[in-house]
């Protein structure tokens, strides 16, 4: 298997990523043939899979913008995966100058990428960390450099959350991470869950198996387990719901039927 010049020398390229499957989904270029192969076996049991990335990528972008509107300009993006076109921070400042921004994840392919992308850029950066082990994040030079906790962050934590398992306690590691934030701080949120994918259940838990089976158990939560973490929260209009619902720009009636599956929200610390 030949190595792209862009991987880095220390990733075994013959294991698939779930970053660089959400890449594949999103039509990028940063993935291997085996992350193509998995990509392709879990769209046999549920096909919209793009469809939901892209709902996903399209309700950050709103997200983003709301945040700025309210007068935050500081960004932690944990388990970010690889910069496409309309990144946070390309996002952010598209709608008003000086963000800062800290993308944070676990691949490698990821990481590189983004030191690629962002080796030109003051206010951006990104941190190899794990979103179970949130102290990493927090004591980072990059956060410690870019970010100011004692005024309001907006933390991203987009199409990561289903990625950990109950026995990491997901519950504790947003806690954790939303406790060192000051007041008026926004959590960004989605999740996957059964609830809305228009298929049986039966269907859609073959393309959970896939993700089992590559060792990257795609944890499918219910609206009220996923409600859970935006516990101490003042919810944003308008509350927890599916992604085209999330102050939509365009007509939720014309979205793929796939857009719907799983929950988005956004919640503020008083």
């Amino acid at each position: 298997m030949e190595r792209p010049a862009w991987a880095p020398r220390s990733i075994d390229i013959s294991v698939p990523s779930v970053s660089r499957i959400y890449d594949y989904y999103l039509g990028g270029s940063h993935n291997f043939e085996v992350d193509r192969e998995a990509a392709r076996r879990a769209m046999e049991f549920m096909p919209g899979l793009p469809k939901i990335a892209q709902a996903n990528r399209a309700f950050t972008r709103r997200a983003v913008r709301y945040a700025i509107g309210r007068g935050i300009t500081q960004f932690l993006d944990v388990g970010s995966g690889i910069p496409t076109f309309g990144s946070v921070h390309e996002v952010a400042r598209a709608t008003g100058p000086g963000a800062r921004v800290v993308y944070v994840d676990h691949d490698p392919v990821a990481v590189a990428h983004s030191q690629t992308v962002l080796a030109d850029d003051a206010d951006a950066d990104v941190v190899a960390a794990d979103l179970r082990k949130p102290q990493d994040i927090l004591t980072s030079p990059q956060v410690g450099r870019l970010l100011d906790l004692d005024r309001p962050v907006a933390l991203l934590l987009v199409a990561v959350l289903h990625f950990v398992e109950d026995e990491d306690d997901p519950y504790a590691a947003v806690a954790e991470l939303t406790a060192a934030l000051a007041p008026g701080s926004l959590l960004v949120l989605t999740h996957a869950s059964y609830e809305g994918i228009p298929l049986p259940q039966r269907e859609a838990e073959g393309a959970v198996d896939v993700y089992k089976d590559i060792r990257n158990p795609l944890i499918m939560r219910s609206r009220e387990k996923i409600a859970r973490f935006f516990e101490g929260y003042d919810m944003v209009e308008p509350g927890l719901v599916p992604m085209p619902h999330w102050r939509p720009e365009t007509a939720p009636e014309d979205e793929d039927p796939y857009a719907f599956s799983g929950f988005a929200g956004v919640g503020r610390t008083s």
